[in-house]
């Protein structure tokens, strides 16, 4: 089902799946990594972007928002182990790249497995893709209604061996001269001249005290911070809304480099990211594996997110 204002987002090779309530609009690219390719909200000056919409292309970095399993961001050094002496090598997914990115869900397409006017589950099965060791079956469960949208993805185990799981989601902000992004957080994983970690700092610098507040433009930033208290707020001033993000089900009491958020600002470019994640960028090689869950066969992981549009 499409509307005029859908025609921009129509491909040849992904069709979009929209979802509607009330002013609220999500499209779904179930068969483009089950990515999504806009979400849209009616405000008096007219519809606006509340994620940066897909460009049309096959590029997920240019999606609204994709999902990230059975990891989020990158896993140094090629490999990881298991158990001891139990390695695991792993190969670069993403053109530019060293290391493997993101998990592998966003590389491969998505089946339907129910719709309505306004909720959709997507569903991928995953068995060792790109030589891989994750054998799991992923799910993104979708509902939008008129103040917002909730949104689950959940993995389950599916090999015969427990592996290290992780998740994360990857929305693209659009950012005007005005837009904030606050969080409350304790501490950040600084790097060097890549995004892996080098150390864990509770001295924030001004321009990345999420707790405060802080621009969306600004210096670069593209690291994972912890001590998250599990919400987050973006606003846009000109057009007169704030996104509020509330995680059910999250734990306050958990170690603070198990309680995680990664923010990208580049110097550049029409949109930044704030990023709910289960662990930190390269967990795998971090003393303790912060925030990675080693499951079980038949064991599961769900990442749980409620987004709230709220007028200024």
């Amino acid at each position: 089902m499409t509307t005029p204002e859908d025609t921009r987002f129509q491909s040849e090779a992904h069709e979009v799946l929209w979802l509607r309530a009330g002013e609220q609009r999500l499209g779904l690219l179930p068969t483009l990594g089950g990515a999504v390719a806009a979400w849209q909200c009616g405000t008096p000056q007219g519809m606006v972007n509340l994620w940066r919409p897909w460009d049309g292309g096959t590029d997920l970095y240019r999606c609204a928002s994709f999902a990230m399993v059975p990891w989020s961001n990158r896993i140094s050094g090629g490999s990881f182990e298991s158990a001891p002496g139990r390695f695991h090598a792993m190969q670069p997914n993403r053109q530019g790249e060293p290391y493997p990115i993101h998990g592998d869900g966003w590389l491969q397409p998505w089946q339907v497995a129910e719709h309505g006017p306004a909720h959709a589950t997507l569903v991928l099965t995953s068995f060792e893709h790109g030589g891989n060791p994750h054998h799991y079956e992923a799910t993104q469960r979708f509902a939008l209604d008129a103040e917002g949208l909730d949104q689950v993805l959940t993995v389950r185990h599916l090999g015969t061996e427990p592996l290290p799981y992780g998740l994360g989601v990857h929305p693209w902000f659009e950012r005007t001269p005005r837009t904030r992004l606050q969080a409350p957080v304790q501490g950040v994983w600084l790097s060097g001249d890549d995004p892996i970690p080098t150390g864990y700092s509770t001295q924030l610098p001004d321009d990345w005290n999420l707790s405060a507040g802080i621009e969306a433009h600004g210096s670069f930033i593209d690291n994972a911070f912890g001590g998250w208290a599990g919400t987050a707020r973006i606003e846009w001033p000109e057009r007169g809304i704030a996104l509020a993000l509330h995680m059910p089900g999250f734990d306050p009491g958990a170690a603070a480099d198990a309680r995680c958020c990664l923010v990208y600002r580049p110097p550049r470019g029409d949109a930044f990211c704030f990023e709910p994640i289960t662990h930190p960028i390269d967990a795998f090689h971090l003393p303790g594996r912060p925030g990675l869950r080693l499951l079980q066969p038949g064991d599961s992981l769900s990442l749980r997110m409620r987004w709230s549009v709220h007028a200024l």
